[in-house]
């Protein structure tokens, strides 16, 4: 920056290119804020610890999980499927951990998220809750399905039916009849 200070055009050059480029060497962290600095004049000291501290409270953020589900039906709303019938389905979003931001979707069945699917969460995360600059973790758990009803019954076997004839209740088999 001090360097650059008495050519104005190539300063701004430098201020836009400066923050692009690191996106695309570390894409997989959006968001990554950056702040100059002047050896010479002392320029942005103040602004480094402003932006420390800001990152590293949105490190340490805690959301709850009903915040989180209101935000994933949300979303999950305004996110295009390919097709509507694998969509996967998410249960239910939480925060298990914080430094770094840890989530767990519970995923109804064995569908799972896609890295796509995966990848545009973190983003909506990112944007909607103003995390960015951060790793985000997004962790995948499947909860089983129920059995139903019809199959809670268990064959134990030829069914006993009892039948009433006049002189005394005897017990046949229907399967030897």
């Amino acid at each position: 920056m001090d360097l650059l200070r008495d050519n104005q055009t190539l300063f701004d050059k430098v201020m836009d290119a400066v923050p692009r480029e690191i996106q695309t060497v570390i894409p997989q962290v959006t968001g990554i804020p950056v702040v100059f600095v002047s050896a010479l004049e002392g320029r942005g000291r103040f602004a480094v610890m402003r932006q420390v501290i800001d990152t590293y409270e949105k490190w340490c953020l805690r959301l709850s999980t009903s915040r989180l589900n209101r935000w994933l039906r949300k979303v999950m709303s305004r996110h295009s499927w390919k097709d509507t019938a694998t969509q996967p389905k998410v249960k239910y979003f939480t925060q298990v951990k914080a430094r770094p931001p840890t989530f767990v979707a519970f995923m109804s069945g064995k569908a799972q998220l896609s890295f796509t699917d995966t990848r545009f969460l973190t983003k909506s995360l990112k944007e909607d809750f103003d995390i960015g600059g951060i790793p985000i973790r997004i962790v995948q758990r499947s909860i089983p399905r129920k059995p139903s009803a019809k199959s809670n019954i268990r064959n134990t076997g030829p069914r006993i039916v009892r039948m009433k004839t006049d002189k005394r209740s005897t017990i046949s088999d229907p399967t030897q009849s």
